[in-house]
């Protein structure tokens, strides 16, 4: 019993040391043209596809929340193995978060290869893009390596999903160490982006028996969802903009768009009922300065989660594929 309290320092200090090996300036020496490299070529990204912020934002939150960010979000199955990505919650994940980590991984690999890794780059290139449409800028320390697993059969549990209650959303967090004023900041993510009807099409078609449209969503607004997905069974690709008024940039409107009855997904407009989250809506909804801070310190606490150093991972040499067959 007395090794009892050195054996819980020991497992409590294991994350700790994992995240004590980053630092800001991890590439200075070894590959001393990293922050120019992702800059330009997620600023190229952005310019010629301008949803690819939000994309890569949402790909970066996906990877964090199911094992740590180690970019096994990016691995593609194979036929002994079915990887995070074909899990139907990634299904939707867009295509140009994925591309421009493979833009920047190959641009960096002709410069240094063999040393910088995915997970670094999808960290760096989320924080670049998010800076770029206005966001707020958030120091990113480096030095993850990649994953060595990455299953679709963890994924579930692990990410929010528009049909969970309020207390399922915050027990996510909870379970992962990030506080319920976290959890709304990092939700702030949706002033950018769009969401596919299929993930609201119940609170415009199906909200309840006696009324099909849920009465607290703005009736103009609604009525023009109803219009933009009508189609949606057949076609599901139709999507809406998670912030109808500012959708391309980064900015607090999405949380005034919720007290309006602007809110596209159930699980955002719950934030507003509930009495542990509306009070956060309402603060970042009237102070724009500080949602930024609070994101830049969620976001700074999300980009460690779970990080792997050392020998429990690897540097990808592509990055939707492990270096060894047999990982």
């Amino acid at each position: 019993m007395a090794h009892f309290p050195l054996l819980l320092f020991l497992l409590l200090s294991i994350p700790l040391a994992a995240q004590s090996k980053l630092s800001t300036d991890y590439y200075a020496k070894k590959c001393p043209d990293f922050q120019r490299i992702i800059r330009e070529i997620v600023t190229e990204k952005q310019i010629s596809n301008p949803t690819t912020a939000a994309g890569t934002l949402r790909l970066f939150f996906h990877d964090c929340m199911v094992e740590g960010c180690d970019g096994s979000v990016l691995i593609a199955s194979n036929h002994v193995n079915s990887a995070e990505r074909d899990s139907d919650i990634n299904h939707s994940l867009p295509g140009d978060g994925f591309d421009v980590v493979v833009r920047a991984k190959t641009a960096l690999e002709l410069t240094c290869p063999g040393i910088v890794s995915c997970s670094d780059v999808l960290a760096q290139a989320t924080r670049d893009l998010v800076t770029m449409v206005g966001g707020p800028f958030y120091e990113v320390r480096l030095g993850r390596k990649d994953g060595l697993i990455s299953k679709s059969s963890l994924v579930e549990g692990n990410l929010p999903r528009v049909n969970h209650t309020m207390d399922q959303i915050i027990k996510i967090f909870e379970s992962k160490g990030f506080s319920i004023p976290e959890m709304v900041a990092l939700s702030g993510g949706h002033t950018i982006g769009f969401s596919h009807c299929k993930e609201f099409s119940d609170r415009i078609f199906n909200f309840s028996k006696s009324n099909p449209t849920d009465p607290e969503m703005h009736p103009k607004f609604a009525a023009a969802l109803k219009k933009l997905c009508g189609n949606y069974t057949i076609d599901p690709s139709m999507s809406a903009f998670n912030d109808v008024m500012t959708p391309g940039k980064f900015d607090n409107m999405y949380y005034q768009n919720l007290q309006r009855g602007l809110g596209l997904l159930r699980s955002d407009h719950a934030m507003t009922k509930d009495v542990r989250t509306r009070p956060i809506v309402q603060k970042y909804a009237t102070n724009q300065k500080e949602f930024f801070e609070d994101f830049s310190h969620a976001m700074e606490k999300l980009s460690v989660y779970g990080v792997k150093t050392g020998n429990k991972g690897e540097v990808r040499r592509r990055c939707d594929a492990f270096n060894s067959i047999n990982t």
